[in-house]
């Protein structure tokens, strides 16, 4: 299929300047340490108005027909639907003598949740969210099955809200029992021993408008099966900070109940522990500073195994003993590495120590007094992750990707240490026709930053490649290699993909993510500034051919960009960002994110370093700014959709020239998780005939 002809057409499609659907403004002005901020589009806090709603449709209406007139859409989306239609596992989970894994046959909305008994058994469906509601935008947030495999607890969102529902179903029968537990938010499900029952975290239910209400005082729950819900008993709170997250996880011997604590999103955290085979054990704190992170990977009776990065920023292995608890006594098991070590796990009495070299992954086995076995041979160049199971288990699984290889599931056997093919995608393309490079450039203060670049083999770097550069730069998490078939068709069509790990993110540890926060957020978009300066000097583009992408966190930081630098780039897809940097924090779970952002009310400081960045607050009057499109959900919870509201008001206001600025309001959709695939593709096409028409593009090979 080739795309070309479509394509060439676009250049056709001369913009003039839009006519935007007029947005009221209100006299409102908020002091900030003696700083007047004007905030004109505050209405658009009231996401539930009329007025709103009418404001929305016609930006909606505006856009598709913008989109609409991009003569390679249809042709996009019949090739994204042709490069999305193959089978996709996830790495099976062994509970008793059964088998559990998501499966989607290509073009499903959502996962389906099988089981089998043992390896190779007859598939059996646990759950299909396809059938739990008529447009599919009802999904599972969560799963987590007892230790014999009889019983699973599963938790549904609606519409893509953090808000979840717990449900539990009887394997053998596939029918559901009467427990239904409500309020549920950032929870999973941890069994006991014995099944009669699970933890879970919530919070009391919301007095106000559950889509707008902060959520305050986490806590975690225990619920007895059988019984109802107002009978559950609250096994642990922080009553003394409402801004503590909690967690609740059983061990695997079932003896002890570890309960995690942290300070919004800090990777830092406090542990606490309950002997549940004593009822009245008192819960002890163990670990009672958050001046680390504290992660127990497995436990030996007393003896515990724990990720730290206490004196370690990459992370290390550490043991302690509960009857010998004090910091004197613990001990380096597995000491830091030039590499962070982002995740641990034990089976057959080994440690499977997964670690980030340059944003890809590097797994190395090691015994359980530490000394290193060998290093996993992957496949290539990419990301492995799972790698779960029990202590005693001689087999665990891993899923293997890169930008142009599908996630294949991979069986390692622990006694060989040999890893064989077990699920393996067929691939609707060629992949070596493609080519993948890592380079490092360097940024504006000389920091060394690592870039992936994805391209079709043979592309003449003379500058005229259609390019898109994504990132995220936030909350520790790492951008490694993955694949996604909207980059595929994007390259199918000329196109370079750019992929950089700038500060702020997971790729070098708490060193390089301490780097991108707080006062220090503005090294993140310098980084990016650098990353698209890098690709226009090496003529892998230029800037008029140059778009830029970006989710949540990464929404901010391409917004944040295109204000800084509006001639750098011609194309801006922002996704659910955060906009509004002055009120994050006023919103849902927003103020957990003052770990990361600062607080723009409590501290001078930190406000004037906010206030020089806020999407919101540095939109500049008669600049011609690229192309935009923002996009958002209207049941977004995480982040409130009145960022993207006022946003894209205070832009088209301010907008001279022909460039357009546009928004995409998904409906019955939040932050992304749990969108049924059909809306994923629509938004995704939509996305890209943006780009397309804005590069102004006159041909794609």
């Amino acid at each position: 299929m080739t795309l070309a002809s479509d394509v060439a057409s676009t250049s056709s499609l001369v913009s003039s300047k839009l006519n935007y659907p007029v947005a009221r403004k209100v006299e409102q002005m908020d002091d900030y340490f003696g700083t007047a901020v004007s905030d004109p589009y505050r209405w658009m806090e009231d996401v539930d108005s009329v007025e709103l709603k009418t404001w929305v449709d016609a930006e909606n209406e505006l856009t598709q027909s913008y989109v609409a007139e991009v003569p390679v859409r249809e042709a996009m989306q019949r090739r994204l639907m042709e490069l999305i239609n193959f089978e996709r596992y996830t790495a099976p989970a062994r509970r008793g003598s059964r088998y559990f894994y998501s499966h989607n046959s290509g073009l499903q909305n959502q996962n389906v949740i099988y089981w089998h008994t043992g390896l190779d058994g007859e598939p059996k469906v646990l759950l299909d969210p396809n059938t739990f509601s008529e447009d599919a935008t009802v999904a599972i947030s969560g799963l987590s099955i007892t230790d014999d495999g009889s019983l699973a607890a599963y938790s549904i969102a609606d519409a893509g809200s953090d808000w979840v529902k717990w449900h539990v179903r009887d394997v053998t029968t596939g029918n559901d029992l009467p427990d239904v537990v409500e309020w549920s938010k950032f929870s999973g499900a941890s069994w006991l021993k014995d099944g009669s029952g699970f933890f879970y975290e919530g919070y009391d239910a919301p007095e106000a408008e559950a889509l707008k209400a902060a959520n305050y005082f986490h806590k975690v729950f225990f619920h007895k099966l059988g019984t109802p819900q107002s009978e559950d008993k609250l096994v642990f709170d922080r009553p003394d900070d409402k801004e503590l997250n909690v967690g609740a996880q059983v061990t695997d011997d079932g003896r002890y109940l570890v309960l995690h604590q942290s300070k919004g999103t800090s990777p830092n955290n406090e542990l606490a522990i309950k002997d549940l085979q004593q009822p009245d054990a008192p819960i002890v704190r163990l670990i009672d500073v958050a001046d680390a992170t504290y992660a127990p990977i497995n436990n030996d009776g007393t003896l515990f195994w724990l990720l730290t990065t206490l004196d370690a920023p990459n992370g290390k292995v550490i043991s302690i003993d509960l009857n010998h608890p004090e910091r004197e006594n613990w001990k380096t098991v597995i000491p830091e590495s030039k590499n962070k070590l982002s995740d641990v796990s034990i089976i057959d009495d080994t440690f499977i120590a997964n670690y980030l070299a340059d944003a890809q992954s590097l797994v190395e086995l090691h015994s359980l007094d530490g000394r290193f076995i060998e290093r996993l041979a992957l496949p290539a160049i990419g990301t492995a992750n799972g790698f779960g199971g029990l202590r005693e288990d001689t087999e665990t699984f891993y899923q293997f990707s890169n930008f142009t290889t599908p996630g294949t599931i991979y069986r390692l056997d622990m006694k060989t240490r040999k890893s064989t093919v077990y699920r393996q995608p067929k691939l609707l393309f060629d992949p070596s026709l493609y080519e993948t490079e890592q380079i490092f450039y360097s940024s504006k203060d000389g920091t060394r930053v690592p870039m992936f670049v994805s391209k079709k083999k043979g592309i003449a770097l003379d500058g005229s490649a259609p390019t898109l550069l994504y990132a995220y730069g936030g909350f520790n998490v790492p951008l490694m290699p993955e694949f996604s078939s909207a980059h595929v068709m994007w390259m199918e069509m000329g196109g370079i993909y750019a992929q950089p790990g700038l500060r702020g993110g997971g790729e070098y540890g708490e060193a390089w993510h301490d780097a991108g926060t707080r006062l220090k957020k503005q090294n993140v978009f310098d980084d990016f500034i650098a990353a698209a300066e890098w690709l226009v000097a090496n003529k892998y583009t230029s800037a008029s051919k140059l778009a830029i992408l970006g989710g949540s966190n990464g929404g901010l930081l391409v917004a944040a960009c295109e204000l800084q630098r509006p001639e750098l780039f011609g194309a801006v897809v922002a996704a659910v960002g955060v906009m509004d940097m002055l009120r994050f924090d006023k919103f849902t779970i927003g103020w957990a994110w003052k770990e990361e952002y600062g607080a723009p009310s409590e501290s001078a400081e930190e406000f004037a370093a906010i206030y020089k960045y806020s999407p919101l607050h540095n939109i500049r009057p008669g600049v011609a700014y690229p192309a935009t499109l923002i996009t958002t959900g209207d049941h977004d919870d995480r982040v409130y959709p009145a960022h993207s509201f006022k946003y894209t008001a205070a832009l088209q206001a301010a907008q001279v020239g022909a460039n357009p600025i546009l928004i995409r309001v998904e409906t019955r959709a939040g932050h992304g998780a749990g969108m049924p695939l059909s809306k994923r593709i629509e938004a995704t096409v939509d996305q890209y005939a943006f780009m397309v028409r804005a590069l102004g593009v006159v041909s794609l090979k």
